[in-house]
């Protein structure tokens, strides 16, 4: 084979390379959008879910108690153990999506000078090797999710670890540290604090208006409906995170192929200008080789 073929034939296979990396970015640029319509649509379901505690917390204003529950209140400011969980990737090909987020959830964690080991949970198996790196010790892996309806099993998989973490690794507060989407291809690592419930987060609730002029009024057992409305608030800001992060993952995934794409593009130009040159100077030195000819022969005529 000669230069110019074997160059044709890398062309040939850097277009596939780039028809591949297209696709990958279309479908990047569709979940991104399904992800953050997910996080949309449970924006109204925390508007719900945040009535609810303002429906009890009034009540129990009105009824003279103390304003927060005792399930709430009971919590030390010294805690025994924390537990972080992390969200990451499955999937390659996303940049340092896994980097910063375990880098973020390490320094945060550091910074809350914890007596002992926080228990380290992961979503997302390509956070082994940055948290590894550092000797941290992953205590539970959890898959991530490959479609929005898949996150509803991974937040009830959850839940019943942080179940068994309470009563096995003396665990009374839980942080998630996940990416969000911010502008664009753009991503920022957040930490929020889902368990205790923020008792700040009560009081500024309790300190709302009532929309309408009616007291609100329970009409089932106050403890039953407690329980019931924190499953749903820690169900909730699991999947707000799982979204998050699925969406953020897909946006530095769409950033990683559209640098991809033109690092191709700009391949493909390289080696089709190069083609094109040997071509011309295998032309050129055809046409040299025929004008040489017709020399030779007119230097010497057939007698």
């Amino acid at each position: 084979m000669t230069n110019a073929q074997s160059l044709q034939a890398t062309i040939h296979h850097v277009e596939d390379l780039q028809a591949v990396v297209k696709t990958m970015k279309a479908l990047a640029a569709v979940s991104i959008r399904q992800y953050e319509r997910a996080v949309d649509v449970l924006g109204e379901y925390s508007r719900s879910i945040e009535t609810g505690f303002q429906i009890l917390l009034q009540q129990r204003h009105f009824q003279g108690e103390p304003l927060i529950p005792p399930l709430l209140a009971s919590h030390s400011v010294e805690f025994q153990r924390v537990a972080a969980i992390i969200f990451g990737s499955d999937r390659g090909l996303c940049g340092q999506f896994n980097e910063r987020i375990a880098s973020f959830a390490l320094s945060e964690l550091q910074a809350l000078g914890l007596n002992n080991d926080p228990l380290i949970a992961i979503a997302g198996e390509r956070l082994l090797t940055p948290l590894e790196s550092e000797n941290k010790v992953i205590y539970q892996q959890f898959a991530v999710p490959a479609a929005v309806d898949a996150i509803v099993d991974l937040t009830a998989e959850i839940l019943l670890a942080i179940e068994d973490w309470q009563l096995h690794k003396q665990v009374d507060r839980v942080i998630l540290y996940y990416n969000e989407p911010s502008t664009g291809t753009t991503y920022n690592p957040r930490q929020f604090q889902l368990l205790p419930i923020d008792l700040d987060w009560l009081h500024s609730l309790s300190q709302q208006s009532w929309q309408t002029n009616e007291i609100p009024l329970l009409t089932m057992d106050e403890e039953a409906f407690l329980s019931a409305l924190i499953r749903e608030y820690l169900s909730l800001y699991l999947f707000l995170a799982a979204a998050a992060s699925l969406a953020s993952e897909n946006a530095s995934r769409l950033s990683s192929m559209q640098s991809a794409e033109k690092n191709i593009q700009d391949r493909i130009s390289d080696l089709t200008s190069e083609y094109r040159r040997q071509r011309q100077s295998a032309i050129t030195s055809e046409l040299l080789d025929v004008v040489s000819g017709f020399e030779a022969l007119s230097d010497h005529p057939s007698s």
